[in-house]
C-alpha cells in the first residue's frame, strides 16, 4: 500500500516537473521569436517608475478639467447603464426560447444559440468600426456596439442562469394548466432573478471599461476626452481622466458587491 502511495506521489512528481519544464521551453521558444529580453525589460522599469512619476501625476491644469472630465465620466456611466439595461432585457426575453427548461422547438432553441454566439465572439470594437460606416463618429454608434456585444454575452449568461432553475416548478405550473406566460413570470423569473440582477451589474461593470475604448474610436464620451489630451501630450490630464474611471469602476464595483448581498 506504502509502495503504490510513494508511485502515485513520484508520478505526479514527474508530471508538475515536465509540465514547469514544458512552460519554460515555451516561454524561451516564444522570447527568441518575438526578440523579447526578459533582463532589459526588468532593467527597464527604474526609468519608466521616473517618466511616470514626472509625467502621469496630474497638475493644476489638470484638475481645471476635472468639471468637463467628470461631465464626460457620467455620460459614459449612463450611456453603460442604459444599453446593460436594455441589452439585459432583450437577452433575458431571448434567452427563453434557447433554454432547455421551456422545451420551445430545438431548432429555434439551436438557432438562439447561435446567434448568441455570433454576437458575443464579435469584439465591441469591431462592432463600432463597422458601423461607424452607417452611423458615423456618434454616441448611436458607441451604443450599438456595446449593445450588440452585451446582448451575446447576456444571452448565453442568462441561457445557463435559466437552465439551472428546478424543473419541478416549471413542470408544476404547466401541470395546473398554466400557459408560457405563466411559467416565465411565476416560475422562472422569480427563481433565476439573482442570477440575472448579478449578469447585468457585471456587464455594467464591464462596459464602462469598454466605453472608454468605444468612445476613442467614436470620439465620445470619457474616451475621446483621453485620446485627446494624450495626442496633445498632455499627460497629466490623460491621467486625470483614467484615475477618474479608476474610481467610477471600484465605485461601482462597490455598489455591484452590496446589491449582490442583499439579494443573494
Amino acid at each position: 500500500m506504502m509502495e503504490k502511495t510513494m508511485d502515485i506521489f513520484q508520478k505526479r512528481k514527474i508530471t508538475y516537473t515536465l509540465i514547469f519544464l514544458s512552460l519554460i521551453l515555451i516561454f524561451c521558444g516564444a522570447s527568441l521569436v518575438t526578440q523579447f529580453h526578459l533582463a532589459e525589460g526588468i532593467q527597464s522599469f527604474p526609468a519608466a517608475l521616473h517618466w511616470i512619476f514626472s509625467n502621469l501625476i496630474p497638475d493644476e491644469t489638470a484638475m481645471e478639467r476635472l468639471p468637463k472630465i467628470l461631465d464626460k465620466l457620467v455620460e459614459t456611466a449612463l450611456l453603460s447603464v442604459a444599453v446593460t439595461v436594455l441589452a439585459g432585457i432583450c437577452a433575458f426575453f431571448f434567452s427563453l426560447l434557447g433554454s432547455g427548461i421551456t422545451k420551445i422547438h430545438w431548432s429555434i432553441n439551436r438557432l438562439v444559440r447561435i446567434v448568441a454566439a455570433f454576437f458575443r465572439n464579435v469584439p465591441d470594437v469591431v462592432w463600432a468600426m463597422l458601423l461607424m460606416f452607417s452611423f458615423g463618429q456618434n454616441i448611436l454608434t458607441g451604443f450599438f456596439a456595446l449593445f450588440f456585444t452585451t446582448f451575446g454575452l447576456l444571452t448565453r449568461a442568462f441561457i445557463e442562469t435559466i437552465d439551472e432553475v428546478s424543473s419541478n416548478c416549471v413542470e408544476a405550473l404547466e401541470a395546473t394548466g398554466g400557459r408560457f406566460i405563466h411559467v416565465v413570470f411565476q416560475g422562472i423569473l422569480p427563481s433565476s432573478l439573482p442570477g440575472v440582477i448579478t449578469w447585468v451589474l457585471y456587464m455594467i461593470e464591464t462596459n464602462i471599461r469598454s466605453s472608454t475604448l468605444i468612445g476613442i474610436l467614436t470620439a465620445t464620451g470619457i474616451g475621446y476626452l483621453f485620446d485627446l489630451y494624450y495626442k496633445r501630450l498632455d499627460f497629466s490630464s490623460a491621467s486625470l481622466v483614467v484615475l477618474s474611471i479608476v474610481v467610477l469602476v471600484l465605485v461601482i464595483e462597490g455598489v455591484s458587491n452590496k446589491i449582490r448581498k442583499v439579494i443573494l
